[in-house]
């Protein structure tokens, strides 16, 4: 395969099957293959044999894919000298001992064997329990061998320290405003899944290029936070493995079963967990788990996203699957609209919180949303809320609004707007009953509309809407822009709730955090989209003089 001990060895395990092997671990096979065929790399099996003699010192040995993963991410090099992957992610689940894993890499590459001084490592996590933990990993080997590493090391319970080559590590908390970038060898992010947004992960790296040999060590399970930076980092994954697009140095071992039935299969079990044919103490444990899980699914939700590493696909109250969602991230191909009728949502509780706004619009049927978000700079409830407001804002997704409230003319001007830039004509604008007087107000004062324009949507509306928006999703068929991840967020902050008489209505998960204001204004469009079934497109040169 490669001539190489540590790789071909678990090459091997995935190609006899003697367990099963996820469809990721299989890509992975041929990815490495591709690389070592087509790349001229240069291994160092004996600065590998110096690391892994150093396992002397810890309670455990690295099992094959952990060492697998450890050569590939420091032993392996391209001819100009510089790491071939710099980058490794490891998404296993819980028990597979990434957080070893972890800890015998870091002591490793504090010694004179990296061969650069001052090779600073940090561990970062979103608390700081987990963030100490491969820290006290390497602290509790520190004291057990007390003696003899006292002649190399010094340490602390917040900072350990090699003698000879000064490198530190310690561990970090998830304060992004509290982190310089300093200037680290290499930095680790434990339980990835986590993070709500990429603030601290961009301080944390920032750093790295200043010392030879930089590195990044991901460590995860999957998790709950969905649209945010794990599951841009499983697609870039899932890309690399694919061969779709260049690893950039990225290293992607990735143990998952490849369908939420395979549940049901204890031989399955092994997909997610590469070390489970050692443990049989954990085959036993995730047994009883298993089992807990089957009797209650809803309580014991984590056994197939933290053991399996695979999520469900949705809830009984979600608007839709995560994936139909993510489906929506399509371009909206403006010279669709040009002159084609369309008709407006608008929803916002208080005018001191979100506002939410947008045009739909009805192609071969396809709903395109052109849509926007309106945040008062004085909402109590932006600081519960983790997403990157001020990022989306730089991409024209959101606009703060520096006033005491939000002027309800700021969203009719822009409707009013973003119809002509198109030639459109608003045929109907749906609006939530809360402050409805208002902005009636506003879109008849600036959007020249007549009162029979202007709708009022009530549950009895959206229940109707449900069933055909649940079809629209499965079926792919609304778009709302490239990377639009203000919509997709929101709509994943929605549920359906249905009331004593078995109506279905959409409400907030959470009031506070996690808003959902231009989804109901979607949704509010979409209550009064019947007017564009028939509709055709209009004169452009007779939309102007309408519009001036």
């Amino acid at each position: 395969m490669t001539n190489c001990k540590y790789i071909d060895d678990y090459l091997s395990i995935i190609s006899e099957n003697d367990v099963s092997v996820c469809e990721e671990q299989k890509k992975l096979y041929k990815f490495v293959l591709h690389v070592f065929q087509t790349e001229k790399l240069v291994v160092d099996m004996e600065q590998a044999e110096k690391y892994f003699a150093l396992q002397k010192y810890f309670p455990f040995s690295l099992f094959t894919w952990e060492k697998f993963c450890f050569f590939i991410h420091n032993c392996v090099y391209k001819e100009n000298g510089q790491l071939r992957f710099p980058k490794l992610v490891i998404i296993v689940g819980r028990g597979a001992g990434k957080n070893g894993f972890l800890a015998f890499e870091d002591f490793a590459l504090l010694t004179p064997v990296n061969g650069v001084p001052k090779y600073h490592i940090d561990i970062f996590a979103t608390s700081e329990d987990q963030a100490k933990q491969s820290f006290l990993d390497v602290y509790d080997v520190l004291e057990q061998n007390a003696v003899k590493m006292k002649r190399h090391f010094r340490w602390n319970k917040e900072v350990i320290k090699n003698l000879k080559t000064g490198s530190e590590l310690r561990f970090r908390t998830s304060n992004a405003k509290t982190k310089d970038g300093g200037r680290p060898g290499k930095v680790d992010f434990d339980e990835y899944h986590a993070y709500e947004n990429s603030a601290l992960i961009d301080v944390a790296v920032t750093g790295l290029g200043k010392k030879r040999y930089p590195r990044q060590t991901i460590i995860s399970t999957n998790g709950n936070v969905r649209g945010a930076v794990f599951d841009d980092l499983l697609e870039t994954c899932e890309k690399i493995l694919d061969l779709e697009e260049p690893d950039n140095g990225t290293f992607p071992f990735i143990c998952k079963i490849d369908c939420i039935d395979e549940i049901d299969n204890p031989d399955s079990w092994h997909k997610a967990n590469p070390s489970l044919r050692f443990l049989p103490d954990l085959m036993e444990e995730i047994k009883l788990e298993y089992a807990q899980y089957k009797q209650n699914p809803a309580a014991n939700a984590s056994f197939p996203t933290k053991r399996m590493n695979c999520p469900p696909k949705h809830t009984e109250n979600a608007v839709t699957k995560w994936e139909n969602i993510i489906a929506c991230n399509r371009p909206v191909e403006e010279g669709l609209l040009k002159g084609k009728s369309c008709v407006a949502g608008l929803d916002f509780m208080l005018t001191t919180d979100f506002l939410g706004a947008g045009l739909l619009y009805r192609v071969n049927g396809v709903d395109y949303w052109v849509g926007h978000t309106w945040i008062c700079e004085n909402s109590a409830d932006l600081i519960r809320i983790k997403p990157p407001l001020r990022e989306w804002e730089a991409r024209g997704l959101v606009t703060f609004v520096d006033a005491k409230a939000i002027p309800p003319e700021l969203p009719a001007m822009w409707l009013k707007n973003e119809a002509a830039k198109r030639g459109s004509q608003i045929l109907k604008v749906g609006l939530d009953k809360y402050r409805c007087n208002v902005l009636r107000n506003a879109c008849m004062d600036f959007m020249q509309l007549h009162d029979d324009q202007i709708y009022l949507v009530r549950p009895s509306d959206e229940m109707q809407i449900v069933p055909t928006l649940t079809d629209k999703f499965a079926t792919q068929k609304i778009v709302w822009g490239v990377n639009n991840s203000n919509m997709c967020w929101q709509t994943n902050n929605t549920k359906t709730a249905t009331s004593g008489a078995g109506n279905i209505t959409y409400q907030k998960i959470e009031p506070k955090s996690r808003k959902n204001d231009e989804f109901k204004a979607f949704v509010a469009a979409e209550c009064v989209s019947d007017v564009l079934e028939h509709t055709k497109a209009i004169n452009l040169d007779m939309m102007q003089a309408w519009i001036y």
